[in-house]
């Protein structure tokens, strides 16, 4: 599905933020890439997501190469993934129902769809009596789960959650892998990049370690070792 062949990317000051990466994903794969800061992490999702291009080898998405796209063309490649944030990014002057809404009206939704699958997908993330509050009426770990409900409410082939619990406490962080593993379980695609080591340990799912912009360590069932 996802497949990076030897892929290089370096700046003109010298600096070098991946060295010969080579990696594949399978469709329905849950997947973590841990690395301290500067390992390579974002430059990798900014790759996939077309907004970096390699300065050498090629990133595929199935058998697309992302580097041959045009604008147009990437704009429609990233509606097939859903992204979610560290930082929540919703939209404060709407409430729960408008944030997930806009999503589905950018990518030319109808007002049926709408109506149908708002409540659905919060229903999947468990806050459907959020519906019409506000972000600024949330707690941390439910704007989060507005966030991921944004992100898979137009049925993305893939899910990139960077750092989702970076700013959540331990319960919060818990109820959002869970949430993420149900996504994963009902057949998406899953990308986690995370510092936390409780997260990727109780997971025992694939890890790909990440250091000075190389692969280190490739694990089916890994933990957090770096």
């Amino acid at each position: 599905m996802i497949h990076f062949d030897k892929v290089s990317k370096s700046y003109p000051d010298n600096s070098v933020a991946l060295e010969g990466v080579s990696f594949a994903i399978e469709p329905k794969e849950f997947v973590s890439i841990v690395g301290h800061s500067g390992a390579g992490k974002t430059t990798l999702l900014k790759m996939f997501l077309g907004e970096e291009i390699p300065t050498t080898g090629k990133v595929y998405f199935e058998s697309t190469d992302l580097s041959k796209l045009n604008k147009a063309q990437v704009n429609d490649f990233r509606r097939k993934i859903g992204v979610v944030f560290q930082d929540f990014r919703l939209l404060p002057n709407k409430n729960v129902y408008e944030n997930i809404a806009f999503a589905m009206e950018a990518a030319g939704r109808t007002d049926e769809e709408i109506e149908a699958d708002v409540p659905h997908v919060l229903e999947l993330v468990d806050l459907t009596k959020k519906i019409w509050n506000f972000p600024g009426e949330l707690s941390g770990g439910e704007k989060q789960r507005v966030s991921i409900a944004r992100a898979i409410v137009n049925q993305p082939d893939v899910l990139i959650a960077d750092e989702p619990t970076g700013n959540l406490d331990p319960l919060n962080t818990y109820d959002i892998v869970q949430i993420l593993k149900k996504i994963n379980d009902l057949g998406t695609t899953v990308i986690l990049t995370t510092h936390n080591k409780g997260v990727i340990d109780s997971l025992k799912k694939r890890v790909i370690t990440m250091e000075n912009g190389k692969i280190i360590r490739d694990d089916k069932e890994g933990k957090y070792v770096i």
